[in-house]
């Protein structure tokens, strides 16, 4: 409890930017947890359901009861169940409500990641300047007079240093979070594609072996009193 108090103390001679600093802060945190949660719930991808889509010939019956296994909020879940539940159609029109899907995901996984890119720009920025603000004071105080006093400007330095040094510690906090958030999104999304891709393979391969299955039925030439069924 006392380092805690001690802390905040040193953080007050930062001056005025150290509050806006301390707000990017607490919501770079929020936003990181955020994201850890939903992640955590929504790419949850099993080895089974992977070695099943890799699977020649396997049985949509059996996809269907893989998927049924994920929560509501896992986003494989929701991304296979577009294309096996438009399995029907031709395979463009899977392949575009599949794409619509995708894009749906990247949206939600995308979330207020923007916001983290931003704090990473803006909290080294709001460092600097009040970097510039305690430097000024110092200036103005060894300008003031000709007596320098070595309080108000070791104040002025400490003002700057602690500034400057807490806008570069919230950017690195989120620029680490960003560029692993965003390295888990892109990964999802190959993993998403491969496997889309696998699916849609099957149904053409479906569409064509039915296709090749009513080929083969030729009617055969009626016969004067016989009927051809």
């Amino acid at each position: 409890m006392n380092e805690l108090t001690g802390a905040w103390e040193a953080l007050k001679f930062g001056g005025a930017m150290v509050y806006p600093l301390l707000a990017l802060g607490a919501l770079a945190i929020i936003i990181i947890l955020d994201r850890a949660v939903t992640y955590r719930r929504a790419l949850v991808l099993p080895r089974s359901l992977t070695a099943l889509i890799e699977t020649y010939g396997f049985r949509w019956d059996d996809l269907e009861r893989e998927l049924a296994k994920l929560s509501s909020a896992n986003c494989y879940a929701g991304f296979f169940g577009v294309i096996a539940a438009n399995r029907e159609k031709p395979a463009w029109w899977v392949e575009s409500r599949a794409g619509d899907e995708a894009g749906r995901i990247e949206r939600h996984l995308g979330r207020g990641l923007w916001i983290l890119e931003t704090i990473v720009t803006a909290a080294p920025l709001l460092g600097l300047l009040g970097t510039i603000t305690g430097m000024m004071q110092s200036f103005k105080v060894i300008g003031a007079s000709s007596l320098v006093a070595p309080t108000q400007v070791t104040a002025g330095v400490a003002q700057a240093l602690i500034a400057t040094a807490l806008g570069l510690f919230i950017a690195i906090i989120a620029l680490f979070a960003f560029n692993f958030f965003s390295r888990t999104q892109s990964h999802a999304l190959d993993q998403m594609e491969r496997l889309g891709s696998r699916l849609t393979d099957h149904i053409r391969l479906d569409q064509e072996g039915g296709a090749e299955s009513e080929a083969r039925v030729v009617p055969l030439p009626a016969k004067e009193g016989v009927r051809v069924r």
